[in-house]
């Protein structure tokens, strides 16, 4: 069994849980996922079955969508509603639609971003998870960040009672872009503290939220026998890649991973890697010589027949 499987992921579970429960309904070991989500939030998580776990890298490098919630008036430790407030200031004069707009407007571009605590990225050898569960606080590298557009999508809502301000958004962004961070940053522009209080993946590495299959549906698929009709193909995650068709005489020397001259296929892009496919199956992706001008070589082996 090979292919992509677009997951929707639901509330509650890690994706870490999503794949230890699919290894046991497709009684395979061969299974990994392409970009974390939290467990609050849900969404289109791209599973990657057998061979397709050597795509896993260039999935996580395509473009992801969300729609969220920003909440101004209140801080959590998490950035998101799962987390302890840390800071209250009452929202007694809330922003305009046009304000909140322009500073959303500003983020769009290549930002810089400091990860939250509660994250997994690792500082001298530990999670920076583990240091918040021990109450200790490190220095966080910082990390650049591609927001391709960052939108607010409905109306803002005032909560008097509350003192918090909120408005739903939509976010296409790259990889790596914690958008916890995103809405607690707009906040801060704004003048208040903030958090994510609700977040959705729609869609990641160019799969839909019309693609995906629950937990549940992937359970009767496979008892039915009919899971491998709706596992998607590993080319789908190098469309956007420079495509070339080889002859019978260069698969047979693309297939062994060989070192070739630059002139070796009629490409007329410089654009790069190279996605060289034989019989419509992608074999590999090739690009310059690092070391030896004028050659091509494989960036990554994907099939040999």
């Amino acid at each position: 069994m090979e292919g992509i499987l677009p997951l929707w992921k639901p509330r509650g579970m890690t994706s870490h849980d999503c794949v230890f429960k699919l290894r046991k309904i497709l009684q395979m070991k061969k299974i990994g996922h392409s970009g974390t989500l939290d467990p609050d939030v849900d969404g289109v998580l791209p599973i990657c079955v057998g061979q397709a776990t050597k795509v896993v890298e260039y999935l996580q490098d395509g473009r992801k969508i969300y729609h969220g919630e920003v909440t101004l008036g209140l801080s959590t430790t998490t950035e998101d509603s799962s987390g302890d407030v840390v800071e209250r200031k009452r929202v007694t004069e809330p922003p305009t639609a046009q304000m909140v707009d322009d500073v959303m407007v500003s983020f769009e571009g290549e930002i810089t971003q400091i990860p939250p605590m509660y994250s997994a990225v690792k500082v001298g050898g530990k999670r920076l998870y583990q240091y918040a569960r021990q109450g200790i606080t490190v220095e966080r590298p910082k990390r650049q960040a591609i927001i391709y557009s960052f939108q607010r999508t409905g109306e803002p809502v005032y909560n008097e009672e509350e003192g918090t301000f909120s408005w739903a958004f939509t976010v296409e962004c790259g990889k790596g872009t914690y958008v916890r961070t995103l809405a607690v940053d707009t906040g801060a522009k704004l003048g208040y503290p903030a958090h994510m209080s609700d977040l959705t993946r729609v869609a990641s590495g160019g799969f839909s939220k019309e693609e995906t299959l629950s937990l549940e549906e992937v359970e009767v698929l496979m008892a039915e026998n009919k899971l491998s009709d709706k596992l998607l193909p590993i080319e789908r995650v190098f469309e956007a890649f420079a495509r070339v068709e080889l002859t019978d005489e260069q698969f047979a020397r693309v297939k062994n991973g060989a070192v070739l001259p630059e002139g070796f296929f009629a490409i007329d892009t410089l654009t790069e890697p190279y996605a060289l496919y034989y019989q419509r199956r992608i074999i590999a992706l090739y690009h310059a010589h690092p070391t030896k001008k004028g050659f091509l070589k494989p960036l990554k082996m994907l099939r040999n027949v």
